[in-house]
């Protein structure tokens, strides 16, 4: 038997039974037994098929006498493809068999293999019970702090906000039903004389077949059985939907339908539509509104307003003329609806282009606050803290932070472009070009016959065309969809330089850099432009292979205002900020000095910059022996230049006294703090932990610096604060105030505050300087500088950074000899700081203690080297006050004796107790100002050394100080060698038996001492 005539005659046997015996539909036969059943069912459903033949004025007896005539229009190649391969005598013979009630000696039909196709079809098929109770996926709309718009988050084919149909106006119903299924009230699921209009329409015109569904059918295709172009699909819609007729009502279906559908944009269901071809909700649709969102279900693509603005104005005006057909609407409302406008708002890009990993965060906090399964059961609507300006800002900060590090250390990697267009280039020149629509003009589109006043609608002014590149610039969706840097396409290559055009229609010459010689015509890149006087200019961006992360925290209230949880959310969905660990570094010091100066130490308390062993801890293990970044140590020097310039040395001394009587309780003072600061939920008891060798989050992180600014208050970091079903409330944050961490003072962290705010004064965050008044904060740097961190505060928000490579494959990678927290993540934090100022956190001068702590501060001036307070001038320390007198510690860890005993000699050339520096030339202490200092006013290299005449020594060829260490060289003894012989000879002295080594760049946080050295 022909195995097209198979297949024929088993959607032919679900026809008959759905339409003649609904309630008995049979879903499995007995080859060998149920072969004479079958021929009753299909006798039936033919003599029920031609009742409807004859309702539709169709004489089935002719069609098949010309089909006869000319077989080639039914089974020939301009057939429809569903029919190629049919023998058309065969199909005649089967047609006298079962509707003319013949009995054909050489008969095709073969009962058994009709049966075997029939039983496989519908094998497994779905549950109408299922559809009856289906929850369609839905997108919940997430709001800013603002309470605008945001974002959007729903599963792949769930954009959609679900409606009840009670909330669907009348008219647009009727928009549907006349479009779609004009019978869709009478018919039980399947509508035959539709079946039969498609049947006679496939015949008569070749191409894609049309299926003649129902709306009902559409449901089931759509929720259930899928969209395969096959005959087992068929057979299985038209059982599930005649079973559903059964179970659901009418209003209920249509509900489903008009929820389930998709409508273009994105846009599934005709809520989430209307507010995206509209910007209004579906009980706002006017009449000219609801049709063309009903012609779209037939092909939302090809007859897009977007692209295809005639065919949407062609389409619209079929579905006006379908409802007035039907009496949904007048003849005058048809007419206006006619000349009206498309009226369809700009495509909202914004939603699916930030924030994506915020909005995976809000979907974990849904389930562990709200108790919501996921956000996309629901059309819920979501209130967040972000603040949506800065929230891009600080991507687009991560972004050119990560790529200028890379730029910098000779590590950029050009590995192709994010895509070529130059297949898209071509399906555009080979269409109709597209011009740019003419705003509220009325197209010129002939009316239908019988309109009153009918004439064409003059044609506007051509407008200009887009070329093809732009078009498929505009229309393509890039990979890494969340990047800041314009995506461009490259219309040039060769001698004559670069050339790339942008999506709104500019061409740029291009610097390829890393890609030199490498780009393709049409290869879309990523690019940085400079506009200024002349010609646009743009700087090719390479995809970095260095991760970082950054989050912006309310101190007062623990709002997440920003966060981006790595380079670009496509290429990692990882969130670093929230699922990660890493070693702080530095960035974890202040625990110890927030512990020593609870203790009662001072800001100016001396510590000996020296080496020190720390015993085994209970006489288990090795002892302890940290190192400098440079190796030495500086004498005596005060907790606060301590903190400030980031020693090792100092941190590691403080146990020994500064903070309780032996270093292990010490430690454990510091653990105690750390678990109650919330910083780790179990403190590791080992020396190195001080110097931040215990991985942390970065969120809890900032929790801990947002405490510091609060004087000890730690906020709850949180970026839901309400959800809404139906505009009823599902969950609200309830009001939390901040804890206090009670293992210190108010005094003990505003004198914290303050030190922290002389490194970005003048330690190793100079590059902050210039708005030091306001920020405070730490540097950090791991071990063999594998991460790069700063964290710091202004009175309103706390920001941390993170930079470093991703060590999953279990291998750690460096960032480079003197790749610091201050060179690669303090940029980028002032990069932040800015735009927070720019997008409404106030920029005010770091407050000054609170009430409760001035009472026990007393501020009196210093000389900021020693510590030694002087009469007048200087430097103005905070001293903690103990019963009214001002507690002097300055030689509580090192005795005075001791400081006389190593006074230097002027004479012998004693340097004494001369520092390296910061990590930034120039400070107020007396370091030494220099030509190599880091740019702090333009952190990214920006602008003109001319720019800002005040600062006459500002550079901008390396801001980043990528390329040289801004400490100064140690020198040798003037005319002497080590050894203090007399030494003019700048190669050493002819006594040494081996060379002078070269001195070594050192890490100011570096946490575990020295390495062996060649």
């Amino acid at each position: 038997m022909n195995a097209i005539l198979i297949k024929l005659f088993a959607t032919a046997l679900t026809l008959s039974q759905v339409t003649t015996r609904p309630d008995a539909v049979r879903t499995q036969f007995d080859p060998a037994t149920d072969g004479p059943e079958v021929v009753r069912i299909l006798r039936d459903g033919c003599a029920h098929m031609r009742k409807s033949f004859d309702i539709e004025d169709i004489n089935l007896d002719e069609l098949i006498t010309t089909a006869m005539e000319d077989p080639s229009a039914v089974a020939g190649d301009n057939a429809p493809k569903i029919l190629h391969g049919l023998d058309i005598n065969e199909l005649n013979t089967s047609y006298k068999q079962f509707c003319k009630g013949e009995s054909p000696a050489n008969s095709p039909f073969e009962a058994g293999a009709v049966i075997a196709f029939y039983n496989n079809a519908v094998k497994d098929l779905p549950s109408a019970e299922a559809l009856r109770d289906i929850k369609l996926a839905s997108a919940s709309v997430i709001l800013d702090a603002a309470g605008k718009p945001y974002s959007e988050t729903f599963e792949p084919n769930g954009r959609r906000l679900v409606v009840p149909i009670e909330g669907v106006p009348d008219l647009v119903r009727q928009a549907f039903v006349a479009a779609e299924d004009k019978r869709f009230y009478t018919h039980h699921g399947i509508d035959e004389r539709g079946v039969i209009r498609a049947f006679v329409g496939n015949l008569a015109s070749p191409g894609r077949p049309a299926g003649g569904s129902t709306i009902t059918q559409q449901v089931v295709k759509n929720l259930s059985v899928g969209d395969d172009v096959t005959y087992e699909r068929k057979i299985r819609e038209m059982i599930v939907a005649s079973r559903l007729e059964r179970l659901q009502t009418k209003p209920k279906i249509l509900g489903l339908y008009l929820n389930g559908i998709y409508l273009g944009r994105g846009a599934y269901g005709i809520e989430m539509a209307a507010r995206s071809w509209f910007g209004k909700s579906v009980g706002q649709l006017t009449v000219p509104e609801a049709a063309l969102l009903a012609g779209l279900p037939k092909g939302p693509n090809y007859y897009s307003p977007d692209k295809y603005p005639d065919r949407a104005r062609e389409r619209r005006a079929y579905v006006l003329t379908r409802m007035k057909e039907d009496g949904a609407i007048t003849e005058d409302q048809m007419n206006a609806a006619l000349r009206s406008d498309l009226g369809i708002k700009p495509p909202d890009t914004a939603r699916r282009e930030s924030g994506f990993y915020l909005v995976d965060h809000l979907a974990r906090e849904s389930r562990t606050f709200a108790g919501l399964e996921s956000l996309t059961n629901a059309s819920y609507t979501v209130h967040a803290t972000v603040n949506a300006g800065l929230q891009s800002a600080v991507e687009g900060a991560i972004q050119e932070g990560l790529s200028t590090y890379e730029r910098g250390t000779g590590r950029a990697r050009y590995e192709g472009p994010e895509l070529n267009l130059a297949d898209a280039v071509k399906r555009f020149e080979a269409a109709a070009p597209v011009a740019e629509p003419a705003p509220e003009t009325a197209p010129a589109v002939p009316l239908p016959k019988g309109v009153k006043g009918a004439k064409a609608l003059p044609v506007a002014k051509a407008p200009a065309v887009k070329p093809a590149w732009q078009r498929a610039l505009e229309s393509t969706r890039a990979p890494l969809y969340d990047l800041r840097w314009p995506l461009a396409v490259v219309l040039q290559t060769g001698k004559n330089g670069i050339k790339v055009g942008l999506a709104d229609g500019r061409v740029a010459s291009l610097d390829p850099g890393p890609a030199r010689g490498r780009l393709q015509l049409y290869d879309a890149v990523r690019v940085r432009l400079r506009e200024g006087k002349g010609s646009l200019r743009a700087d090719l961006r390479v995809r970095p292979s260095v991760q970082g992360a950054a989050i912006v925290l309310e101190n007062r209230t623990g709002k997440i205002l920003a966060m981006t949880g790595g380079f670009s959310y496509p290429l990692s969905q990882l969130n670093r900020v929230t699922q990660t660990v890493r070693q702080p570094g530095s960035t974890l010091k202040p625990l110890t000095y927030l512990a020593a100066l609870n203790a009662g130490m001072q800001p100016n308390t001396l510590v000996m910059d020296a080496p020190v062993t720390l015993p085994p801890i209970g006489g288990i293990g090795a002892s302890w022996s940290p190192k400098n970044y440079d190796g030495g140590g500086s004498g005596a020097t005060t907790i606060r230049r301590g903190l400030e310039f980031s020693k090792n040395l100092v941190t590691a001394r403080l146990l020994e006294g500064g903070i309780a009587k032996n270093a292990p309780q010490s430690l454990q003072r510091v653990c105690d703090i750390a678990l109650e600061a919330q910083l780790y939920a179990e403190c590791e008891r080992y020396y190195p932990f001080v110097l931040g060798a215990q991985p942390v989050r970065m969120i809890d992180l900032a929790s801990f610096y947002a405490a510091i600014a609060n004087e000890g208050a730690r906020p709850s970091a949180y970026a839901l604060e309400s959800i809404e079903r139906d505009g009823k409330p599902v969950y609200a944050r309830p009001p939390k105030a901040p804890v206090r961490i009670g293992s210190a003072d108010r005094v003990a962290f505003y004198q914290l505050k303050t030190m922290l705010q002389g490194v970005t004064q003048h330690g190793t965050a100079a590059a902050l300087s210039g708005v030091s008044a306001y920020v405070a904060g730490k540097t950090g740097t791991s071990e063999n500088e594998n991460d790069a961190w700063f964290a710091g505060f202004s009175n309103e928000i706390t920001v941390v950074v993170w930079a470093g490579y991703d060590n999953a494959d279990g291998v750690r990678k460096t960032l480079g000899r003197g790749q610091t927290g201050g060179h690669v993540a303090v940029p980028i934090a002032r990069a932040i700081f800015q735009a927070a100022w720019a997008n409404g956190v106030a920029r005010t001068p770091l407050a000054p203690p609170s009430p409760e702590a001035k009472a026990l501060i007393a501020d009196l001036p210093i000389e900021p080297r020693s510590g030694q307070r002087v009469a007048g001038g200087g430097f103005i320390e905070h001293f903690r006050l103990k019963d009214g007198r001002v507690a002097d510690t300055q030689y509580a860890l090192v005795p005075r004796e001791t400081l006389y005993a190593m006074r230097p000699d002027a004479e012998d050339g004693d340097f004494g107790n001369s520092e390296d520096g910061a990590d930034v030339a120039g400070d107020i202490l007396g370091n030494m100002m220099g030509e190599g200092r880091r740019d702090a006013y333009d952190p990214y290299g920006r602008e003109s050394r001319s720019a800002d005449p005040q600062y006459p020594d500002r550079r901008t060829d390396d801001p980043w100080g990528l390329r040289r260490d801004r400490r100064e060289e140690e020198r040798p003894w003037p005319g002497r060698d080590r050894y203090g012989q007399a030494n003019p000879s700048p190669f050493g002295s002819p006594f040494e038996d081996e060379p002078r080594p070269r001195q070594r760049r050192r890490d100011p946080d570096y946490l575990f001492g020295d390495d062996p050295r060649y």
